[in-house]
C-alpha cells in the first residue's frame, strides 16, 4: 500500500502572510493621509505669508500715500510756512513716515523672495518626491501580493490532488479486497490510484519551491523594501518639519533686519521733535510782521468849550509836516492819527509796495530785486550760450548758419536791458527804504547790491511823491518830512570787532570786480587771493588780500579752491598761480 502525505501539512506555514499584507497596505495609507496632511500644513502656512505681504505692501502703500497727501505744495503759501522750526519738525516725519513706509516693502518683498517663493518650489518637489515613495510601496505591496496569490494557487492545488490521490487510493484498496473483481479491474484502480499518488508529489514539489520562493520574498519585502520606503518617506517628513522650521525662523529674521533702519527712522523723528525751538519761531513771526513803525505819542486834549481852532496832535502818528502845514488831508481827525491800525484794502497794491509798512516795503522789494537779477542772470546764461553756438557756426559754417541766432541775441539783449532798468528802479525804492530805517546788517546789504556791483552803472532813483492814506499804505512823503529816531547799533562793525577768520582755501579772479558798496572789496582779472568764507547760498564769498584788506566779491566772479586741511598760514599767492 502507498502512503500519502496529509493534504494539510504545509497549509499552516502560509497561512500568516495574508494578515501581514493586510496590515502592510493600512499602514500604507495611514502614512499616505499623514504626509499629505503635511503639505496642506506647508500650503498653508505658505497662504498665511503671502497675505502678510500683502498687508505689508497695503501698509507701506497708505503710508506713503498719507506722506504724500500732507507733504506742502511747490509754490504755495503752505511751503512759506515750512521755514518754522515746528513745520519743518511736521515735515522731517514726513519724509522718515515715506523711509518708515519702504521698511515695511523691504518687509514684503524678503517674505516673498524668501518665504512664499522658496517654499512654494519646494511643495512641488516634496509632492513628487511623496508620490515616487508610495509608488514605490505599493508596487512592492503588489509584488509581494502576486507572490501570494501563486503560493495559494500552488496550495489548492496540491491540496486537490492530495484529496485525488487519497479517494484513488481508497478506492484501489476497496476494489482489491473484493473478490468479485477481476484481476485486471484491480491493476487497473492500482495503476490509477499511483498516477494520483505521482500528481500530488508533482503539486507537493511545486508547492514546496513555491513556498520557499514566497517566503524568500517575504523576508525581503518585509526586511528591506518596506523599511527601506518607510526610512524614505520619513526622512521625508523630517525635512519637511525642519524646513517649516526654519521658514518660521526666517520669518522672524526678516522683521528683525528692518528694526534697527525703522529705530533710526524714529530717532530721527525725535530730534527734530527736539529740534524745535518757539523761541526762535517767534522771533522769525516779530522778523516777517514788524512794521518798522514808532508806536504813536500821547494824544493833548482838544479843549471845545473855548473857541478855538482845532488842531492835530503833533505827537501822533499822523503829526503834521515840519514846513507848519496843519490841515490834514483827510476828513476824519481820528482815522489820521491811528491808520496804522485800520483794516487794509484787499485790491492789488501799488508796484512799489507803498502800502506796506516799511519793514514789509524793504523785504518785498528786496525779494522784487533779486527775482530780477535772478531773471538778468537766466538771459545771460543764454545770451553766452548762444554766443558761444554762434562763434562755433562761424569757424565751423558746415554746422550751421552763424546769423540764424542773431534775431534771438538781439531779444535776449532788450530783455536783460530792461530787466536791468527794472532793476535800478526798484532798488531805488530799496535805498529809499533804507534810509528810513535802523541800520542793517552786513548780510542785508551784500544782498541789496549784489546786481550794483556786477553793474557799477549807477543807480537812477525812480521814487515819485506819495502821500499817505487812510487803508494803512506808507507814504514817502510822510516819511522825508516826519525822521524815525532809531538808536545807532554797532553791527556794522563786525569786521573790526571780530577775530580774524582763517584761511580756508584760495580762489582766483576770474573777472574785474569793482567793490563800491560798504564790505566789498575791488579784484582785478587773474588776481589770487585767500578764501576765509564761503557763499552761504546768498551769492558772495568773503576773501582776504592781506592781514588788512577783506571783504566779499560775488562768487560767480572768482574759481574757488578750498583745502580742507587749510591752516591760517598766508603762503606765497605768486607759487599758488604757478
Amino acid at each position: 500500500m502507498v502512503s500519502l502525505p496529509h493534504p494539510y501539512v504545509l497549509h499552516a506555514a502560509v497561512s500568516a502572510p495574508c494578515l501581514c499584507c493586510r496590515k502592510g497596505k493600512d499602514q500604507f495609507d495611514n502614512l499616505e493621509k499623514h504626509t499629505q496632511w503635511g503639505i496642506d500644513v506647508l500650503e498653508k502656512y505658505i497662504k498665511f505669508v503671502k497675505e502678510r505681504t500683502e498687508i505689508e505692501l497695503s501698509y507701506a502703500k497708505q503710508l506713503r500715500n498719507l506722506s504724500k497727501k500732507y507733504q506742502p505744495k511747490k509754490n504755495s503759501k503752505e511751503e512759506e510756512e515750512y521755514r518754522y522750526t515746528s513745520t519743518r519738525a511736521f515735515l522731517a516725519t514726513l519724509n522718515e513716515m515715506n523711509d518708515y513706509a519702504g521698511q515695511h516693502e523691504v518687509i514684503s518683498e524678503n517674505m516673498t523672495s524668501l518665504i512664499t517663493g522658496e517654499l512654494t518650489r519646494y511643495v512641488q518637489e516634496l509632492k513628487q518626491e511623496r508620490k515616487s515613495h508610495f509608488h514605490d510601496g505599493r508596487k512592492a505591496q503588489q509584488h509581494i501580493e502576486t507572490c501570494w496569490k501563486q503560493l495559494e494557487a500552488s496550495k489548492r492545488r496540491f491540496e486537490r490532488d492530495c484529496k485525488e490521490a487519497d479517494r484513488a487510493q481508497q478506492y484501489f484498496e476497496k476494489m482489491d479486497a473484493d473478490i468479485n473483481v477481476t484481476k485486471a479491474d484491480v491493476e487497473k484502480a492500482r495503476q490509477q490510484a499511483q498516477l494520483r499518488h505521482q500528481m500530488a508529489e508533482d503539486s507537493k514539489a511545486e508547492y514546496s519551491s513555491t513556498l520557499q520562493k514566497f517566503n524568500s520574498e517575504q523576508h525581503e519585502h518585509y526586511y528591506t523594501h518596506i523599511p527601506n520606503i518607510f526610512q524614505k518617506i520619513q526622512e521625508m517628513e523630517e525635512r519637511r518639519i525642519v524646513r517649516i522650521g526654519e521658514s518660521m525662523k526666517t520669518f522672524a529674521e526678516v522683521d528683525r533686519q528692518v528694526i534697527p533702519i525703522i529705530g533710526k527712522c524714529l530717532d530721527e523723528i525725535t530730534k527734530a521733535a527736539e529740534a524745535v525751538d518757539h523761541k526762535n519761531d517767534s522771533q522769525m513771526v516779530i522778523e516777517a510782521f514788524k512794521s518798522g513803525f514808532e508806536p504813536p505819542g500821547d494824544i493833548d486834549f482838544e479843549d471845545f468849550t473855548q473857541p478855538m481852532k482845532r488842531t492835530v496832535s503833533e505827537s501822533s502818528l499822523s503829526n503834521s509836516r515840519g514846513d507848519g502845514k496843519s490841515e490834514p488831508k483827510f476828513g476824519s481827525k481820528s482815522k489820521g492819527k491811528l491808520w496804522p491800525f485800520i483794516k487794509k484794502n484787499k485790491g492789488a497794491g501799488p508796484e512799489d509796495f507803498s502800502n506796506l509798512p516799511p519793514e514789509q516795503r524793504r523785504k518785498k522789494l528786496q525779494q522784487k530785486v533779486d527775482e530780477l537779477n535772478r531773471d538778468i542772470q537766466k538771459e545771460m546764461d543764454q545770451r553766452d550760450a548762444l554766443t558761444k553756438m554762434k562763434d562755433v557756426y562761424i569757424k565751423n559754417p558746415q554746422m550751421g548758419d552763424a546769423t540764424s541766432v542773431d534775431h534771438r541775441l538781439a531779444e535776449l539783449g532788450q530783455n536783460i536791458e530792461k530787466l536791468r532798468l527794472e532793476v535800478q528802479k526798484f532798488e531805488g525804492w530799496l535805498a529809499e527804504v533804507e534810509g528810513q530805517l535802523p541800520a542793517r546788517t552786513e548780510q542785508s546789504r551784500r544782498q541789496s547790491g549784489v546786481y550794483e556791483a556786477q553793474n557799477p552803472s549807477g543807480v537812477n532813483s525812480c521814487a515819485q511823491d506819495r502821500e499817505s492814506s487812510p487803508d494803512g499804505s506808507y507814504t514817502e512823503e510822510q516819511s522825508q518830512e516826519t525822521e524815525m529816531k532809531v538808536p545807532a547799533t554797532d553791527f556794522d562793525d563786525e569786521f573790526d570787532d571780530e577775530e580774524p577768520l582763517p584761511t580756508i582755501g584760495t580762489c582766483k579772479a576770474l573777472y574785474t570786480f569793482e567793490g563800491q558798496n560798504e564790505g566789498t572789496i575791488s579784484v582785478a582779472e587773474g588776481e589770487m587771493l585767500y578764501v576765509i568764507e564761503e557763499d552761504k547760498g546768498d551769492g558772495w564769498t568773503r576773501i582776504r588780500r592781506n592781514e588788512d584788506e577783506e571783504g566779499y566779491v560775488p562768487t560767480s566772479y572768482v574759481e574757488v579752491y578750498l583745502d580742507k586741511n587749510a591752516k591760517d598760514v598766508h603762503k606765497p599767492l605768486q607759487k599758488i598761480s604757478e
